[in-house]
């Protein structure tokens, strides 16, 4: 089997877990954990954008993957986002993912002050450098980090042995197929994650090796549905079913709230898991926003009775 074999498949970002009064809850990081291993999932991405990585400090972070690792090691992948707006923190946090069995870090690129590329580039391969014996993946959003991962950027990056994917969150799906064919040339064998969930069937038609998204966890059987229709060739089955996927994501972005509070609420209703709500300054639940999540909360047991 690939050594790489680990990460094709369905990965869910990892949603932050608080208890009532908006702290890491470990308790709950654990309990999310088992959900997904009972769900049949590949692994986790844990510390991204879904885990509010961004509001959360270095020991925050370290507490998240220290208990997810203590339910997860064996059981799934688990990719460790490490990236914070300095390189020490990065390092400390990529050290430490090391220290505990993660099968890999990731970073997006340092945002705010727009570095030249050999800056990003010794930022990464330094941050990969503290932990010498993890895979790397490249987390390419340029929506959000406000740098792209350019080809020049990316010819470099594969000199570090230790880069083995790409997570790909840029909206085209072209950029998928080029940093396959590129990685494939110059390692002969790299993977490519999927980023945007509305694009999973394009992303894998494409060339993706699977996926990781944010809405993944509330709708987990589905997407894992998806990828076992594309893998037995039945695109236009897939192509419906992506259809009702996207359906569900639309009605979750309607809401005042931030996504990721009503994802946080569907599992509520769904799946009768409480992992609190989201950090400030990101928007929690209204009542609004209740009855939206409610409804999204329908839409997806209604796709589980049709699809599965």
């Amino acid at each position: 089997m690939s050594k790489l074999e680990k990460y094709r498949g369905i990965i869910p970002a990892f949603y932050a877990c608080y208890d009532e009064e908006g702290n890491v809850s470990p308790e709950r990081v654990r309990v999310l954990t088992q959900y997904f291993i009972n769900k049949g999932v590949k692994g986790v991405y844990v510390n991204g954008s879904s885990g509010e990585c961004i509001y959360q400090g270095v020991e925050e972070r370290k507490t998240i993957i220290e208990n997810v690792m203590a339910v997860a090691k064996g059981k799934l992948t688990v990719i460790n986002h490490v990236a914070c707006n300095n390189t020490r923190d990065s390092a400390e946090l990529a050290k430490h993912s090391e220290s505990v069995g993660v099968d890999a870090i990731a970073s997006i690129p340092p945002i705010y002050f727009r570095l030249p590329e050999y800056s990003i580039a010794a930022y990464w391969n330094t941050i990969s450098e503290a932990a010498p014996n993890t895979d790397f993946v490249i987390y390419n959003i340029p929506q959000l980090a406000g740098t792209a991962l350019t080809m020049s950027l990316f010819d470099e990056m594969m000199k570090n042995p230790r880069v083995v994917a790409v997570k790909n969150s840029s909206m085209p799906t072209q950029d998928i197929q080029m940093f396959k064919a590129a990685g494939k040339a110059a390692k002969g064998e790299f993977i490519v994650f999927n980023g945007p969930d509305e694009q999973f069937v394009a992303g894998r038609a494409i060339g993706a090796d699977g996926g990781i998204g944010g809405t993944y966890g509330v709708m987990p059987e589905l997407f894992l549905k998806l990828n076992e229709l594309l893998v037995s060739s039945e695109r236009e089955k897939a192509t419906e079913l992506q259809y009702a996927i996207n359906e569900i994501i639309y009605k979750m972005c309607s809401s005042h709230a931030n996504m990721y509070a009503v994802a946080k609420e569907i599992l509520r209703v769904n799946e009768k898991l409480d992992i609190g709500g989201v950090r400030l300054p990101l928007e929690n639940l209204q009542e609004a926003d209740k009855a939206i999540a409610k409804e999204a909360a329908v839409m997806v047991k209604e796709a589980k009775e049709k699809y599965l």
